[in-house]
C-alpha cells in the first residue's frame, strides 16, 4: 500500500492488492469458522415471511435459474438476486457474527455476495476466502470510521455492508485499486439503513442486507466496465461521515491495514437476539446459575448498559413479533432466566408466555459509566437481580460467551448450524455435516460449486 494514498483511496487499493501470501494462517481458518457459522444462518431463514418475500421478488425479477444458489430453497439465480436472497436469509435469525468496536455484522455482506459471484466465475476457494478477509477488513474499519453517532440513527450493516460487499465482489473480480475506489464510490452513495423499523417491527432490517448485498455487487461490476464512483466517498466533503456521521475519525480507516486483522476479531453470536441484549443476558445466566433461582424468584432486574443499547433496544416496550421480541432486552433476559438460553425455539414458541411478559416488564436498562467508557471495543455486562424475598444480587461478565476471549470451538461452530438448519427445515444433518466438511477444506478447493443445490 502507498503511503501517499488516505482515506477511500488507501482503503481502496488494499483490497485490490490483498493476496493469499499476506493474510496470516490463522486469520484464514478464523474466516472459515465464520464461513460455517454464516452457512446455519443462511439456512435458518428459510420460512421467515421477509425473507420469503424478498426472495419471491428476487425470482419474480428473474432469471429463475441461473448459476448461483440460494441456499435456503435450494432455487439459483443471477448472482445479484442470490446474493440479495442470501443477506436476507442469514440476517434474520440474528444468529449471524459481529465485530465489536464498529458494531457491524459483517457475514451476512460479504459472503452472500462472495458465494454468488464464486459459483458464476468460477473462482477458487482460495479465492473466495481472499476476498472475504478484504471485506471483512473493509467494512469493518468503514463502521469503526463511521463512529457511534452513526450507529444512533443509521444500522452499520446496511451503510459500511455496502462498501464491505463492494470490496468483496471487487476482489473477485480482480479490480484496479482505481477500479475498486469507484466501486467504493458507486457502493456509498447507496448506502442505507435506518433504525426506526424497529419501532413498527417492520421487516426493514432483512432489506437492508439485501440491499447492501445487492449495491456492492452491482458497484463492483460496474466499475469494471469503467463506471465511475467519488473518489472521496468515504471522508470527502459531502460524502458518507459528512452527511452520516458527527464524530468520524478518517484515521481509522486505514490504521494498523495490513498488520492489525480486524477478521479475527469478530464474535459469534449465542443468542438468538440483538448483540446489545448478550452481555446482559450472559450476566443474568450467571446470577441464576450461581443462585439456583427460577423465574418466579426474580422480583426485578436492573441492566446497566452502554447508550447503544438504549437506543437500539429502547424503543421495543411491547414486541409484536418474534423478530421485535429479540430486541427487546426484557424478553431476552426473562427467556434466559426461564431456559438458560435464548434461542431459535425459546423465541418462537414463548416469548407472548405470561410469565415471560411478566419478567419483560420488571428489567430496566440504565446508562452505566463503565459499560458505556468500554463500549463499542469491549461490551461488558453488568446486572442487579432483586429476588421476590429481598436479596440483591449482582452479575459481571467482561467478555460475552462467542467474543474472541470466551469464542466458540469448531465443534462448537458447527452444532450451532446444524442446529440452525435442522429447525428451519432447510437441511439435514447429514446434508449440513457434508457441506461443512468442504468448507473446511476450502482453500484447496479449485472452485467454488454448489452447496446444498
Amino acid at each position: 500500500m502507498s503511503t501517499a494514498l488516505t482515506g477511500s483511496a488507501a482503503l481502496a487499493a488494499f483490497a485490490a492488492n490483498l493476496q493469499a501470501k499476506d493474510i496470516p494462517a490463522d486469520v484464514l481458518r478464523k474466516t472459515e469458522d465464520l464461513l460455517v457459522d454464516w452457512l446455519g444462518s443462511a439456512v435458518a431463514g428459510k420460512g421467515a415471511r421477509a425473507v420469503e418475500t424478498l426472495t419471491q421478488f428476487a425470482m419474480d425479477m428473474g432469471p429463475s435459474h441461473g448459476p448461483s444458489e440460494i441456499l435456503f430453497n435450494r432455487r439459483s439465480s443471477s448472482p445479484y438476486m442470490a446474493a440479495m436472497a442470501n443477506a436476507a436469509a442469514s440476517h434474520v435469525v440474528e444468529q449471524d457474527d459481529v465485530h465489536n468496536g464498529s458494531v457491524f455484522h459483517p457475514a451476512t455482506v460479504v459472503f452472500s455476495p462472495a458465494l454468488a459471484v464464486a459459483q458464476a466465475i468460477g473462482a477458487s476457494g482460495e479465492a473466495f476466502l481472499v476476498a472475504c478477509v478484504a471485506g471483512y477488513e473493509v467494512g469493518i474499519r468503514v463502521g469503526e470510521f463511521l463512529g457511534r453517532s452513526h450507529y444512533r440513527i443509521f444500522h452499520t450493516t446496511g451503510t459500511a455492508g455496502s462498501v464491505a460487499a463492494a470490496a468483496t465482489v471487487g476482489r473477485l473480480l480482480k479490480l484496479t485499486p482505481e477500479q475498486m475506489n469507484h466501486a467504493f464510490g458507486s457502493a456509498g452513495t447507496q448506502a442505507a439503513g435506518l433504525w426506526e423499523f424497529l419501532r413498527d417491527a417492520a421487516d426493514s432490517k432483512q432489506l437492508h442486507t439485501a440491499h447492501a448485498a445487492g449495491t456492492g455487487l452491482m458497484s463492483a461490476y460496474l466499475a469494471k466496465q469503467g463506471f465511475t464512483g467519488a473518489k472521496c466517498i468515504l471522508e470527502g466533503a459531502q460524502g458518507m461521515a459528512a452527511g452520516m456521521s458527527t464524530d468520524a475519525d478518517v484515521r481509522k480507516l486505514t490504521a494498523g491495514l495490513g498488520q492489525r486483522w480486524a477478521t479475527v476479531e469478530t464474535s459469534f453470536k449465542y443468542h438468538a437476539s440483538c448483540r446489545h441484549t448478550h452481555p446482559a443476558a450472559d450476566a443474568l445466566l450467571q446470577v441464576v446459575k450461581a443462585h439456583q433461582l427460577k423465574l418466579s424468584d426474580i422480583a426485578k432486574v436492573v441492566t446497566h448498559v452502554h447508550q447503544g443499547a438504549i437506543d437500539v433496544l429502547g424503543p421495543v416496550v411491547d414486541p409484536a413479533t418474534v423478530h421485535q421480541s429479540k430486541f427487546s432486552m426484557g424478553t431476552v433476559l426473562a427467556l434466559v432466566a426461564q431456559y438458560e438460553h435464548a434461542g431459535l425455539a425459546e423465541f418462537d414458541a414463548h416469548f407472548r408466555d405470561a410469565a415471560i411478559m411478566a419478567l419483560r416488564d420488571k428489567v430496566t436498562m440504565v446508562l452505566d459509566e463503565e459499560v458505556d467508557t468500554a463500549y463499542p471495543q469491549r461490551w461488558i455486562g453488568k446486572v442487579t437481580v432483586t429476588t421476590t424475598d429481598g436479596r440483591v444480587l449482582h452479575g459481571r461478565v467482561d467478555e460475552p460467551k462467542g467474543d474472541p476471549g470466551n469464542t466458540l470451538s469448531r465443534e462448537e461452530i458447527e452444532s450451532k448450524a446444524i442446529r440452525l438448519a435442522t429447525y428451519s427445515q432447510s437441511a439435514t444433518e447429514a446434508e449440513m455435516r457434508a457441506v461443512i466438511a468442504k468448507l473446511w477444506a476450502l482453500e484447496k478447493a479449485p472452485r467454488v460449486e454448489a452447496w446444498l443445490a
